[in-house]
């Protein structure tokens, strides 16, 4: 029989085998199977030949070489060129058009409970793999099924051309989705193996995902690092705990390299609660943060940068993630024991710091050791749904130098606040958008991070920042605590007497009461409307543009003197204007900095 056509096929998965071997046969193709396919294609009374019948090779060891073989991979590989033609005489090879492959159920297998590495290994297909790939590449001649869906498309196309020629367009997608099929393969052996031999080094397994019911959870690597940047000195990092870790960590290293000042970061749920450089803390700053028994703390330049970045928004920072960008000296770490945190992250750790840290939790307090050269691929992906997103990852650098485009009609931007400018726009690079951040003395006092509307971000930012100067109110610093009241209860207390929510009503009435051996006076409307008249020089950035003047007028309540944000807004002039109305300094950002 002259046959017009030839298939190789050799499947694991044989839904819908023996439908395409009909439409094979009444096309007056060849078919060349291997194995159970074989027998099944020939049980069912239809023609088929043995792939041993072109490499005159028997199958061998235990059926793990079948097809690897000139006569099956120089018939699937050759093109239409003269001198394929000329080696294919030569060494007496038929050209193979088709081929029906599909791979063991490496995925099936190492999913089950208790799989053995040997078990693991005999679902390794290796002749599969090779008659994907070279079937694939040679796409411009060769169709390759690897998946049965395909079967009824692939046989329409065939019946339906004379020479039963399949489209390129076809050939293309076939091409394409055995490429994924044998990368995804790759990946799951990659990651079984990965968990077998590179624990805690490339491969971490952590208790759950976001959530306790999301399991298996896991960190890994895949990028050709022979580990992960980070080691484990303590603890076991969750899923969330490491997403805080690596957002932060780029964070503080960015700040502390763009203005050569020790960085550090509050981090929760993705989002900073606090930023701030290591600048000196006056008498106020020690008392409101929580640091005053923290012997010189000033001689510590990261003790005072997270002092900062903790002190900032205490509420938000209770059961933070820590992220440092120097070495963690004994003043820092004695601020972090004391405080209720799930972990920190840092380049490294004195002896002393390293001990201290230890102890926290019984021994179960999360201390990461970030590798400080480590440097991510450009390329960043995540999966959304099942569905992979892919972007070059935000590379942006925010130095003195991006401040200097001045819009506004007051065109003096002092040392201090580009200082505080640099602060609030890296923080916002690391905050879920839609964000405004403002800062002053190094930090940042305020943020509105994931809202919808940019006034809402503005007007939970300044909120903040308000919170933040009002609890340096005499008022506030005069306070007499009960004996025995722990830090997280003042922190309580004091948010609720400064934003003005002290309770009426019991049992609220008497928990707060509680707290103090003297009960403080409420600060009078007056009152509130002359501290915070005394607000100034706050600095306030977007990460993109104002759409109305709104944001101005709110902003200005809190203090603000000083504004960076992207342009672009068709109400940009009215908002410049609103800024020259208060002599306010804007510059324009040349980076819009969305980040989800």
């Amino acid at each position: 029989m002259a046959y017009k056509k030839t298939a190789i096929v050799s499947v694991y998965d044989k839904t819908g085998l023996l439908d395409l071997a009909k439409g094979l046969q009444e096309n007056n193709v060849r078919i060349l199977a291997s194995g159970g396919t074989a027998k099944m294609i020939r049980e069912a009374g239809f023609q088929v030949e043995d792939v041993s019948t072109i490499t005159h090779a028997p199958e061998m060891l235990g059926g793990r070489v079948k097809t690897l073989h000139p006569a099956v991979h120089g018939g699937i590989l050759a093109r239409n060129l003269d001198s394929d033609e000329k080696d294919l005489q030569d060494q007496k090879i038929e050209k193979v058009d088709f081929v029906v492959c599909n791979l063991y159920p490496f995925k099936e297998t190492v999913a089950k409970i208790g799989v053995t590495i040997p078990e693991a290994v005999e679902e390794i297909d290796i002749g599969g793999v090779t008659l994907l790939r070279a079937a694939a590449k040679n796409h411009s001649r060769v169709a390759i099924l690897s998946d049965p869906k395909d079967y009824p498309q692939f046989l329409q196309e065939l019946s339906a051309d004379s020479n039963n020629e399949i489209s390129q367009n076809l050939k293309n997608k076939l091409a394409l989705k055995a490429f994924e099929s044998t990368s995804d393969y790759d990946t799951a052996i990659a990651d079984f193996f990965r968990k077998q031999y590179s624990e805690n080094e490339s491969q971490i397994t952590l208790r759950y995902g976001a959530n306790p019911h999301q399991k298996p959870a896991q960190a890994f690597i895949s990028q050709p690092y022979d580990q992960l940047p980070f080691k484990v000195l303590s603890g076991s990092p969750g899923y969330i705990n490491l997403l805080d870790a690596l957002n932060s960590w780029p964070l503080v290293k960015e700040l502390s390299g763009s203005l050569n000042l020790p960085a550090a970061a509050s981090f929760k749920h993705v989002s900073p609660a606090g930023v701030a450089v290591g600048l000196p803390l006056n008498d106020v700053e020690k008392k409101i943060y929580f640091v005053s028994k923290i012997e010189n703390i000033n001689k510590s330049p990261l003790a005072c940068a997270y002092a900062r970045a903790r002190g900032a928004d205490r509420m938000s920072s209770f059961g933070d993630w820590i992220a440092l960008s120097n070495v963690v000296d004994l003043p820092t770490a004695q601020i972090i024991s004391t405080e209720v945190s799930d972990g920190v992250i840092a380049p490294g750790y004195e002896p002393e710091a390293l001990a201290l840290l230890q102890k926290k939790k019984n021994g179960k307090y999360c201390v990461l050791q970030i590798d400080p050269n480590y440097v991510p691929d450009a390329l960043e992906t995540r999966s959304v749904y099942g569905v992979s997103l892919q972007q070059k990852r935000n590379d942006a650098v925010i130095t003195q130098s991006t401040f200097k485009e001045i819009v506004s009609q007051n065109k003096h931007l002092p040392e201090q606040a580009i200082i505080d400018l640099t602060v609030a726009t890296i923080s916002l690079k690391y905050t879920q958008s839609n964000s405004v951040c403002y800062a002053k003395n190094g930090m940042v006092i305020g943020l509105g991070a994931g809202q919808q509307s940019r006034i809402h971000c503005t007007r939970l930012a300044g909120d903040k920042a308000d919170n933040w100067w009002f609890r340096q109110h005499p008022k506030v610093l005069a306070f007499q605590w009960a004996k025995g009241v722990k830090k997280p209860e003042k922190s309580n207390a004091i948010d609720l007497f400064v934003t003005g929510q002290i309770p009426t009503q019991e049992p609220e009435k008497q928990e707060y009461e509680s707290k103090f051996s003297v009960v403080p006076e409420p600060l009078t409307e007056e009152e509130r409307k002359e501290w915070l008249s005394k607000l100034n020089n706050v600095a306030l950035s977007s990460d993109a543009f104002f759409p109305f003047p709104d944001n101005v007028y709110r902003a200005v309540r809190s203090g603000v003197k000083y504004i960076a944000a992207p342009s672009g807004s068709v109400m940009d002039k009215q908002v410049f204007g609103a800024a020259d109305s208060f002599d306010l300094v804007y510059v324009e950002n040349p980076f819009r900095l969305f980040h989800h």
